[in-house]
């Protein structure tokens, strides 16, 4: 492995009880790594409870603070933005992720462009009640992408900085700023990698909320139209292309006694129509 200069950003959010453990642990793996130059950001992203005051306490760190609460993917884009280094590590605060999986990510930067730390092992700690939502997501995003997506917004991996300044403007700052960043890459070029790694029970309070499910799946759908629009609309296309198809059969086996010309003949130009649009965008992106 070739020597490596790594920022690694840590948002904080009312995380008192786990920060300081994580810091030193990530201390303690990183230090051991050869050839490398690192520094750690904490951004406090307005926590109501001791962080602050906790992370202020901890040697050899850069501490930047929110005033207020602004999201998950503000405080990265704040790390991002006053960070030095070419490559990135992104780590929760909250225990969930192993630090001792950070120097097998390392290990594949020579041949990628981003390293995903893929919480696919048996007994890991994700919620019941998350589990279906994120398989439904993960499949959807492959779909999309066109390869398998094994876990769409794990929030350990490593990256390059420069991507994300390329689509700045696309990332939000809530929670979907790592979902955001998996479907740029896949679909835009950017060699990825999954690294299967454990996750454990969190530390404290989860800030996610049920609604943040439905948040991903908008974010997909407008990734999607962004970068693969075909996708959407050649499928729905044929959806309406089915139903003129299926009242056209009815008449012609006996099934309905009356021809439905009109409703066979704009439903039919709107599926055209759907495809067009579709194959049009896709022009349109792949110029822009």
């Amino acid at each position: 492995m070739k020597p490596i200069q790594l920022s690694i950003i840590i948002p904080v959010y009312n995380e008192e009880k786990a920060v300081t453990k994580v810091i030193n642990d990530i201390k303690d793996t990183v230090s051991k790594i050869p050839d490398i130059e690192y520094e750690i950001i904490l951004i406090n992203d307005g926590s109501t409870d001791n962080s602050l005051q906790i992370i202020k306490q901890i040697q050899g760190i850069n501490v930047l603070e929110h005033s207020r609460n602004k999201g998950y993917g503000a405080s990265l884009k704040t790390g991002i933005r006053h960070s030095q280094y070419e490559w990135i590590i992104i780590i929760d605060a909250d225990g969930t992720y192993p630090v001792t999986a950070i120097p097998e990510l390392i290990k594949h930067t020579d041949n990628y462009d981003q390293v995903i730390g893929s919480r696919e092992k048996k007994g890991n700690a994700i919620p019941l009640e998350r589990r279906h939502a994120k398989k439904f997501l993960n499949r959807f995003a492959g779909y999309i992408a066109g390869r398998k997506v094994p876990d769409l917004n794990s929030g350990l991996r490593i990256f390059k900085k420069d991507i994300v300044r390329a689509y700045w403007g696309l990332f939000p700052t809530r929670f979907s700023f790592t979902s955001t960043l998996t479907m740029v890459c896949l679909s835009h070029g950017h060699d990825t990698k999954f690294i299967p790694i454990d996750y454990y029970e969190r530390t404290g309070e989860s800030s996610i909320r049920a609604l943040d499910f439905f948040n991903f799946l908008k974010l997909i759908f407008k990734l999607s139209l962004f970068f693969k629009p075909i996708k959407v609309f050649a499928p729905l296309s044929g959806l309406i292309l089915m139903i003129p198809l299926i009242l056209a059969i009815a008449y012609l086996f006996g099934f309905s006694t009356k021809f439905f010309d009109t409703t066979i003949i704009v439903l039919s130009a709107t599926a055209l129509q759907t495809l067009f649009f579709g194959l049009l965008a896709e022009i349109v992106i792949h110029n822009k």
